[in-house]
């Protein structure tokens, strides 16, 4: 296989470049909460993007086995009112090897609400070594003629057990979603971080 040699001015006498990807996936922002009643994203959620994810990264509540919640907002984030209806499904596995699929469970839906809905069917323990890691997909937020779709997994570790949980659903607006809020049932964010990308169709 034949080897090819540049010389010393091999970058140097580039005179132009065409545009490089930068991949699909862009961080928009992130937050990192220290005894945080909630975080916020009031702004990078627009018509940029057809698709925003999120990341969860050991989220650690300050009370023990409460669940993550949140909502939307119309209106840049002076409002968090936006009607929701979910499904959720979910398993748990503890550590002295006791497992269950749950599956569907109703008590976990919400219907029409404009209230904070929890993120996945459990609570995140507060022992030093707990915390839930997930993802979140916003949908088309920004249009004007459909519902906004979202899809959430996320893991937990509460009271020795790892528990996964699927929720899915659709804030039920055709106004623009703006801003969305996380915070727990009760208690503060102890620790942990949120990062926001924006991912590109092409």
């Amino acid at each position: 296989m034949a080897l090819v040699k540049h010389n010393n001015n091999s970058i140097s006498a580039v005179t132009s470049m065409a545009s490089l990807s930068t991949g699909s996936m862009v961080l928009i922002s992130e937050q990192t909460a220290s005894s945080s009643a909630s975080i916020s994203f009031t702004s990078g959620i627009d018509s940029t993007y057809p698709i925003y994810k999120f990341e969860f990264i050991n989220i650690h509540p300050a009370n023990n086995n409460v669940k993550l919640q949140f909502n939307l907002s119309t209106d840049g984030g002076s409002n968090y009112n936006v009607a929701k209806t979910t499904t959720a499904i979910q398993s748990y596995h503890y550590e002295n090897n006791v497992e269950a699929i749950l599956g569907y469970d109703s008590g976990d839906d919400a219907s029409q609400s404009t209230g904070f809905v929890s993120f996945i069917g459990t609570g995140i323990g507060n022992s030093n070594d707990e915390n839930l890691s997930a993802t979140m997909f916003l949908f088309n937020p920004s249009s004007s003629v459909f519902v906004k779709h979202f899809l959430i997994n996320g893991n937990t570790t509460v009271n020795s057990l790892s528990y996964n949980g699927f929720t899915a659903g659709y804030g039920n607006t055709t106004s623009s979603i703006d801003a969305i809020k996380f915070q727990l049932a009760s208690g503060n964010i102890d620790s942990g971080t949120i990062k926001l990308y924006g991912i590109k169709d092409s």
